[in-house]
């Protein structure tokens, strides 16, 4: 049965049963649905321990599959490496073996894969780099955001830099800047945009995602992600702990809808933070129904010692009906 709480200022949850109708004989029969999700257990898709963490979810659902891509945070020779990586499922239980998409670096540490998005005949994921090449605890300022293409899926270009504040300014002198995420205007299906965190978050906009033109900020914290939803832009992002929603019209203008922080007072992978929600909105999608909330989970605060940021850092979900009241497994 699921755990139900409802949206207020600080924590929230709820949904319903998903039903496929399929027929026999000219009669209908409820049957089981493509992606059952009171079959799940656990809230944990991919969970993390002593050297491992996963992190920044970012979902697609394509052909029956939900492909799920991720920060992952693994010990090697001593050192953390962050990658980007990816797996996908059709039934959130079984998952092909995780792969790597990008070097082992430390002057690159890959990692928060924003979104996948489909321009042309392209699949386009941007991400960012977040060097540590000294140890550091946090990416330095040489931290950028990227874009990788693919025909497939599965098999990726190389980075490119994504010139953000416009074509004339030069590598160096566009900021530390993190956690990119694109998508469509809702009026103008030819203009895109780009949410980035810097200076709260940063915003700018391009016709063809190579060009682009800076257009002011919002105060918001990390990990941005946009959905429209009954006319309106819904930003899911992340304060210090939880998910924050805001709704505007025009992107300009915000309003707060507060934040949410689903099971975590009742999950210990969870415990130290509940951060980096990715919302894959697939209420219209009849094998599914739902939109899905992908997000990580730390079990200890990231200066703890036993580590909350390199280290047991969990990925869970959880499915609304409204975006306003969410369940989870368990």
């Amino acid at each position: 049965m699921n755990r139900r709480s409802f949206l207020s200022a600080s924590a929230l949850t709820v949904g319903s049963l998903i039903f496929d109708c399929r027929f026999a004989a000219a009669v209908p029969s409820p049957a089981k649905p493509a992606l059952d999700l009171n079959s799940l257990q656990s809230p944990v898709l991919f969970s993390g321990g002593p050297g491992l963490a996963y992190r920044d979810p970012a979902a697609l659902y394509y052909k029956g599959w939900l492909y799920l891509f991720f920060t992952l945070m693994r010990l090697e020779d001593g050192v953390s490496y962050s990658y980007v990586a990816w797996s996908r499922s059709r039934d959130l239980l079984q998952w092909s073996p995780v792969t790597t998409l990008t070097p082992r670096d430390k002057r690159l540490d890959c990692s928060s894969p924003g979104d996948v998005v489909r321009y042309g005949k392209d699949w386009v994921l941007c991400m960012q780099t977040y060097p540590r090449p000294n140890g550091e605890r946090y990416g330095n300022r040489d931290a950028r955001i990227w874009t990788m293409r693919s025909r497939d899926l599965e098999h990726w270009s190389a980075m490119e830099l994504l010139k953000v504040k416009g074509p004339d300014v030069a590598m160096k002198d566009m900021g530390r800047m993190i956690d990119p995420y694109l998508f469509r205007d809702k009026d103008d299906p030819q203009k895109w945009w780009c949410f980035y965190k810097q200076n709260g978050i940063s915003m700018s906009y391009s016709t063809d995602l190579e060009n682009w033109t800076y257009a002011g900020r919002t105060d918001a914290g990390e990990n941005p992600c946009v959905i429209i939803d009954q006319g309106e832009y819904v930003l899911f992002h992340s304060p210090q702990n939880g998910v924050g929603i805001k709704r505007s019209a025009d992107l300009r203008t915000w309003r707060d809808e507060g934040v949410l922080t689903l099971g975590q007072k009742d999950w210990p992978w969870a415990g130290g933070r509940l951060t980096a929600a990715f919302v894959l909105d697939l209420r219209a999608q009849p094998a599914i129904g739902k939109a899905l909330m992908f997000f990580h989970g730390s079990s200890f605060s990231e200066d703890d010692p036993r580590g909350g940021f390199d280290s047991y850092a969990s990925i869970g979900i959880a499915w609304s009906d409204d975006l306003a009241h969410w369940s989870w497994p368990g």
